[in-house]
Parts: C-alpha cells; sequence; structure tokens
C-alpha cells in the first residue's frame, strides 16, 4: 500500500469488518511489520479512535462496540476515482446531471482532508477526458431528458425517427428501455411496437418526440448489456489500400482497421468491416485521393459513381455564380 494514510484506512476497514483480529493477521492484510501495525494503533488511538485489545487466544485488537467509521472517508486514489467519474457525469450528461455534479464535489470539497485534496488537484490538472460525443450534448438535452423520464417512469414514447438511408423519417412508438453512450453517440434501447422486435436508436436522429400516459413495464430477463453484446454486427468487410503518399493516415489510425498491413511499394492496406456499402463509401471519399477501395467490387463502383457525382457539382472556376 502507498503510504500512511491508505494503511489506517484500510486497517478502519479491516477492523470494522471483524473485531478481535491477531497483530500477526492485520499486518499480513497490510503487507507490513508487526511493530508497524502496533504503530499504526497508537496513531489511531490518538486522532480519537476508539481503538482497544483483549489478551488471550481470543483475543486481538477491536473497535469500541457501536462504532462506525465516519462518512466519506476516501484513501487519495479512491478520492480521485469520486472526482473524475463525476466529471464524467457532467460531461457525458451535460445539463441533466451538471447541477448534480457541481453539488457532489461542493460536498465532498468540504471533507476531504489536505491529502485527499492535494491528490484530486493533480488529478483535475494532468487527467482528462474529452471530446466523449460526436454530437453537441446540448443540442440532444431536450431528447436525452425525455428519454430520461420516460425509462425512469415506464412511459411510451412516440418519435418521428430518420434511419439510416431512409430518405423521410417514419413515426415509431417505443417502450425504452435504456440509454446507451457508445463510441461517441447516445442511443436509446427498447421495445419498437412498428418492428414488434427489441431495437436500438440513434438519438441524433429522432426528429420529433414526446412522452405518452402509456406504461410498460421492462421484461425482467432484459439485460442491455447482454443485448448490446448479441447485437447484428457489421456485414460488410472492406478492403482498401492508401498509396503510399497517404500511407501515414493508416499508419497513425491503427485503431480503425482489423488488420493492416505494409506494402514493399510504401503503400498500407488495411481492412475493416461496416454495417453496409453506403457507409464503406463515405469512409473511402473522406480521404480523398490517398485511398483506393480494393474490395468489394461494389464498393470500388460506388465510389466512383459518388466521386463523378461530386465532379458534376463543382463546375470549372468560369461556371460558378
Amino acid at each position: 500500500m502507498s503510504n500512511t494514510a491508505t494503511r489506517l484506512i484500510t486497517l478502519l476497514m479491516l477492523l470494522q469488518r471483524q473485531p478481535n483480529q491477531k497483530a500477526g493477521e492485520l499486518a499480513d492484510e497490510l503487507g507490513v511489520s508487526i511493530r508497524s501495525v502496533h504503530r499504526y494503533m497508537a496513531m489511531l488511538d490518538e486522532i480519537g479512535i476508539p481503538v482497544y485489545s483483549e489478551r488471550g487466544p481470543y483475543g486481538g485488537f477491536s473497535l469500541v462496540r457501536g462504532y462506525k467509521m465516519p462518512p466519506l472517508v476516501f484513501t487519495p486514489e479512491e478520492a480521485v476515482a469520486v472526482y473524475l467519474g463525476t466529471g464524467l457525469v457532467e460531461q457525458m450528461w451535460g445539463q441533466l446531471y451538471r447541477e448534480a455534479a457541481h453539488g457532489a464535489l461542493a460536498k465532498l470539497d468540504n471533507v476531504l482532508p489536505d491529502e485527499q485534496r492535494q491528490e484530486v488537484a493533480w488529478a483535475r490538472r494532468a487527467l482528462l477526458a474529452t471530446c466523449l460525443h460526436r454530437v453537441d450534448p446540448q443540442r440532444l438535452t431536450p431528447h436525452l431528458e425525455k428519454l430520461r423520464q420516460a425509462i425512469h417512469e415506464g412511459q411510451r414514447v412516440r418519435m418521428r425517427y430518420r434511419g439510416q438511408g431512409q430518405p423521410e423519417p417514419l413515426q415509431r412508438e417505443l417502450d425504452p428501455y435504456a440509454l446507451v453512450h457508445r463510441g461517441g453517440w447516445w442511443y436509446s434501447v427498447g421495445y419498437c411496437h412498428l418492428r414488434q422486435a427489441l431495437r436500438t436508436f440513434r438519438v441524433d436522429r429522432i426528429i420529433e418526440l414526446a412522452v405518452l400516459d402509456e406504461a410498460f413495464q421492462v421484461p425482467a430477463e432484459f439485460d442491455a448489456q447482454a443485448y448490446l453484446a448479441t447485437e447484428p454486427q457489421p456485414q460488410v468487410t472492406v478492403r482498401l489500400r492508401f498509396v503510399p503518399e497517404g500511407a501515414g493516415l493508416a499508419l497513425d489510425n491503427r485503431a480503425y482497421w482489423d488488420t493492416l498491413e505494409e506494402q514493399a511499394d510504401g503503400s498500407v492496406v488495411v481492412t475493416f468491416a461496416v454495417p453496409d456499402l453506403n457507409w464503406a463509401a463515405s469512409i473511402v471519399l473522406s480521404y480523398g485521393g490517398w485511398a483506393v477501395a480494393v474490395e468489394p467490387r461494389e464498393l470500388y463502383d460506388l465510389v466512383c459513381e459518388r466521386a463523378n457525382y461530386i465532379a458534376g457539382l463543382h463546375p470549372p472556376e468560369a461556371e460558378l455564380t
């Protein structure tokens, strides 16, 4: 264990969990000598923690009966975890939990001792998480608020939703079971009455949303984690070749690819999976002239078609008005 404060808190927890513990047992738990355990007991006594010892085969160190550790006693690392976690909640949920996050941090500020406060101050300077969202969370706040309410109260929602590749939005009724933040996007998972099955809806694609008076109950067997793990996976495997001049783009984004192979001529060939060809074509075109669609052939044709269409939207400079 890293420091005296951590050991003292752990020692208190051990004594509260089980009275009459031998010095040797406590020393093993803490990873220190028996002499150190006696020193820690003296330190607890100095700060007013009612510790006593009994001799004999059934004796040992104990806390005075009825004594409980004061609330919010953290090690420095635990205090950092609470602060960082609260900060992530604020970033993820924006206005929905901003006041609650600030209130929790204010309460912690009032009770943390100097050692924990110093550790927290260091962490807030040095351990950061940013760019968690693909869409401005402020724009999604009204929908997230309604979905949170509906999930909490077990109320059905009605929405106009534009799915991927759909030219016009469809009206759907949904029993929302959970809100999920994954890959930078917010999703609502629930029972879609249009499809009569569990479905996942991206919140930023919801155009209109209303909470209805109709109630529902989440099935006892529903497990959001298990459902997400078994959702249909991407169906199209794509093979791209990055020309030598653009090889750095592939090498700098290794996490995007399922495989990466550097070629003798300096080019890089990558593979990855996507839900459909439209998605794949958008990725290829986003790299401009640095990436060439190799497989499947249908993707190559689709990229050429879209490239020609884009070129047609950009007439020579003389034709611009």
